[in-house]
């Protein structure tokens, strides 16, 4: 199918991107990288009268280090991501740039996107979840910076107001000895995980000092792991404990019966894609380098 006739408009600047959304309301949609929108408006379950074009604005898409932190532009494309030194410095973020989908859509899709879409099967938002991000929101006129926990509400809703867009992403590097992985279980490359688990933990020595984990695809949003975090932080890290911990995830999931598997499968799968990433993760904050990322069925 052929999208609905719409007006295309170049934005020439974030702020006027803004404006558009202003004056536009409800009838406009912003066009980043497309990977969600164009095949929404093919099928006709989008139906912008207005499209807004970000993609010729300068100066949106960059991956800089600044003052313990990492900051990306909201334009910066998965395969940016994946490919940048500055990016690796936090692993877990590399894993998830590297995974998602195929490498068409990640040299379209961008970070921005991404999590202004909330899409509950996507992968940036389970991995940001277990670390300190924030995400800037521009207006026409300012902006203001909100947690990541308190910008996803819901399936498909963020707490961007009608007038908002993403500019920026800011993650803070995690400490010495931290490490982490994102482990997502798909049938294929293009499609969408069955479930995903992300482990980020800092050691001291042989005991667990701080770690946050998430789930994705198995709730309407990335769900945060808490007992399975209780498990472990404070704790040596322990067939024991990480048992306990994969337990806790398990019965922390929500997930519904689809194409993708049962929710009993699904429970099961969270526990197995959990256990490994806390084993990778422990691994890496000891220095060792090892490749993780995606499982293919």
């Amino acid at each position: 199918m052929y999208p609905r006739a719409f007006h295309y408009h170049r934005a020439g600047s974030l702020q006027e991107a803004s404006a558009m959304l202003s004056e536009f309301g409800d009838e406009a949609k912003l066009l980043a990288g497309g990977q969600s929108l164009i095949p929404l408006m093919k099928l006709r379950y989008a139906n912008p009268n207005h499209l807004v074009d970000l993609n010729f604005i300068s100066g949106t898409s960059y991956i800089k280090e600044e003052n313990g932190t990492l900051r990306f532009g909201a334009l910066t494309r998965h395969a940016e991501i994946e490919h940048s030194t500055v990016a690796a410095k936090i692993p877990i973020i590399r894993d998830c740039a590297a995974g998602i989908a195929d490498v068409q859509v990640r040299n379209r899709g961008t970070i921005g996107g991404s999590l202004a879409e909330a899409d509950p099967s996507g992968d940036w938002a389970t991995v940001l979840m277990t670390l300190e991000t924030e995400v800037r929101c521009q207006k026409s006129k300012g902006d203001r910076w909100v947690r990541l926990a308190d910008f996803i509400k819901d399936a498909y809703t963020t707490a961007l107001a009608y007038d908002e867009l993403v500019s920026e992403v800011v993650v803070k590097i995690p400490p010495q000895g931290s490490g982490g992985t994102y482990m997502a279980f798909k049938r294929s490359a293009p499609v969408y995980p069955t479930a995903s688990a992300a482990v980020q933990l800092t050691m001291d020595g042989e005991v667990c000092k701080d770690v946050a984990i998430a789930l994705g695809c198995v709730g309407l949003t990335a769900i945060k792991a808490k007992e399975a975090e209780k498990a472990l932080r404070g704790q040596q890290v322990t067939q024991k404990t990480m048992a306990t911990a994969v337990e806790a995830a398990r019965a922390v999931a929500e997930p519904q019966s689809d194409m993708r598997g049962s929710a009993d499968y699904k429970r099961t799968l969270v526990g197995s894609l959990v256990k490994r990433a806390i084993d990778i993760a422990v691994r890496r904050a000891r220095g060792e380098r090892i490749e993780a990322g995606h499982i293919y069925a």
